[in-house]
Formats: C-alpha cells, sequence, structure tokens
C-alpha cells in the first residue's frame, strides 16, 4: 500500500511539473502587452554574453528564465490575495532597504516553495511511516507553503519592530547633542553634520540622508519635513515637526530640542514600566502552573503514603 501511494505521489508530482510546463509554453500562453511592445523599444543592442558573463552559468540563467513565467503568475497570485502592497512598501523603506515590492513578493514565492519543499518531505517521511491518507498529506503541504510566505512577511515585521526599538533607544541621545551643539552656536545643518561625524545608527543614517537631500538642493524644510511623513515613529515625527515650526517660526531650537529629548525620555521610562509589568504577569505562569503544584506535591506525598500505609 506504501509503495502505491509514494508511486501516486511521484506521478501526481511527474504530471503537474509536465502540466505547468506545457501550460507556460508559448503557443499555450498568453504574451503580456509589455512583452509584445518590448522588443520595439529597445534602443541599444543587448549587450554579449561573454561580457555580461552570463555563459558562465548557463545552466541557472536556463532554468531561471523557464521558472520566470511560473514565478511572476505566483507573485501576482500572492499580491491578490495578501493586498497591502502600501504597507509592504512602508515597511520597506522604513528599513531603507533597495527591494521593491515586487522583489520581496518574489522572495515570498522563495519562501513558500521552501515551505513546501519541506512539507513534502514530511509527507514522503509519513507516508514510510504508515500514513496513508492522501488529503492530509495535501494540506500539510499547502499549510507548510502558506507559513513560508506569511513567515517572510513576518520575518520583515521584525526587522521593521527592531530598527524601530533602536531608534527610540538612541534618540533622546541624539536629541540632546543636536540640542548641545545648537546651543553652542552651530546652525541646524552643522549640527546635524557634527553628529553624523560622531555617532552612528539608524537614525544618524536617516539624519545623513537628509544632510545630503540638502546638499542636493533641496530645503532643509522639505528635507526634514519629508522624513517626518516617512517615519513610521510617533515620537520622531513630533521632534522633525518641532524642529521645522522652530526653524521656520524663529524659535530657540535648543529649548525645543531639549524639551523634546525630555519627552522622549519620559516615554521610555513609561514603555519601560509597561514592560515591566508585563514581564511581572508573564512571570507568574511558570509559579502557578509549575512551582506551585511541585511544593503541594512535596507537601501532601508523605501524608499520603502515611494514610495508604495505615490504610493497608
Amino acid at each position: 500500500m506504501n509503495l502505491v501511494l509514494i508511486g501516486a505521489l511521484l506521478g501526481g508530482l511527474a504530471g503537474a511539473g509536465l502540466l505547468m510546463a506545457i501550460l507556460a509554453a508559448p503557443p499555450l500562453r498568453r504574451p503580456t502587452l509589455s512583452d509584445r511592445i518590448a522588443p520595439y523599444l529597445t534602443d541599444a543592442a543587448k549587450p554579449s554574453r561573454l561580457l555580461t558573463g552570463s555563459a558562465t552559468g548557463g545552466t541557472v540563467t536556463a532554468l531561471g528564465r523557464m521558472t520566470a513565467p511560473l514565478v511572476r503568475d505566483a507573485v501576482r497570485f500572492i499580491d491578490k490575495v495578501l493586498g497591502g502592497r502600501a504597507s509592504v512598501a512602508r515597511r520597506l523603506a522604513a528599513l531603507d532597504s533597495r527591494l521593491t515590492v515586487d522583489q520581496f513578493r518574489t522572495e515570498q514565492v522563495l519562501w513558500g516553495a521552501a515551505g513546501a519543499a519541506a512539507g513534502a518531505g514530511i509527507g514522503v517521511l509519513a507516508v514510510l511511516v504508515g500514513q496513508s491518507n492522501p488529503l492530509i498529506l495535501v494540506l500539510l503541504i499547502l499549510c507548510c507553503a502558506a507559513a513560508g510566505v506569511l513567515g517572510r512577511d513576518w520575518w520583515l515585521s521584525q526587522a521593521v519592530a527592531k530598527r524601530d526599538a533602536e531608534i527610540i533607544a538612541e534618540f533622546p541621545v541624539i536629541a540632546e547633542m543636536l540640542a548641545l551643539a545648537v546651543t553652542a552656536g552651530e546652525g541646524p545643518m552643522g549640527a546635524i553634520d557634527r553628529i553624523t561625524r560622531l555617532a552612528h545608527g539608524p537614525l544618524v543614517t536617516q539624519l545623513a540622508g537628509v544632510l545630503a537631500e540638502t546638499r542636493a538642493g533641496m530645503p532643509f524644510l522639505t528635507a526634514i519635513t519629508g522624513l517626518r511623513d516617512r517615519t513610521r515613529l510617533e515620537p520622531l515625527a513630533r521632534f522633525l515637526d518641532g524642529m521645522a515650526v522652530a526653524i521656520e517660526r524663529g524659535t530657540p531650537l535648543a529649548d525645543v530640542l531639549r524639551a523634546q529629548a525630555a519627552d522622549v525620555r519620559a516615554l521610555g521610562k513609561r514603555q519601560l514600566l509597561e514592560t515591566g509589568g508585563r514581564k511581572e504577569i508573564a512571570m507568574m505562569v511558570p509559579v502557578v502552573f509549575l512551582v506551585l503544584p511541585i511544593t503541594i506535591l512535596f507537601a501532601l506525598y508523605p501524608g499520603l503514603i502515611a494514610i495508604t500505609a495505615v490504610a493497608q
């Protein structure tokens, strides 16, 4: 029975692969509009493969060209099912990632394929052990593929949360350094320049981007408000907004920066107290469900032994 089921699974996989190859062939696959007009829009000849280095990886390149239509279809399907392109774009922008939304979806497809392969491997082991329900095996593969797709999105969210935590942690120090530099007589751009040369971190990188935009010709207020619109952190947005308003209206900038730094430190203290409260509740779980039952067992076990001995 197991050999028959293994043969059926292998035959089904081979048939599915052959069907996808036939459907992806040019006679049955409708070319897109971009594919039809692409030959007429090229303004230069393609470079030689000897110059681009694609001749060294010919097998890999050919495999990529064969699987590219399937990957594009999978990307469109995942984008249609999951949606949230704006959310993905905001998170990628928060990480200063060079990936586009389509490239991120492609990575999700690859993670899903890896999850499906892992599920197929677990299914083969289950068949060898004795599990012969094909519905359970198919559901296992689908669940593993979905877990891979969602796992890549979760990984992106965790990376963004880690970066936000790093920015919040270094934000009060950077704000106080900016206030000290402005108090010493530096202008806003000079203070940011000094901070970017002395410190390192995600927030310093964003400030260096503002400085680069300003030196490229963009007005300083426009660069500050642009960073304020891009950021996901409310304290940083308030800080940048207060800096822009102080520069625009002539308010003493050092006092504004020190007040913003004090507000962020107070926010950090409140978050620390909230985290401590949650950890205190979490610490009660092993005490109630592990330590307390063992203590009660040690207290009652001698008496239980004595009662059973007397009863005998």
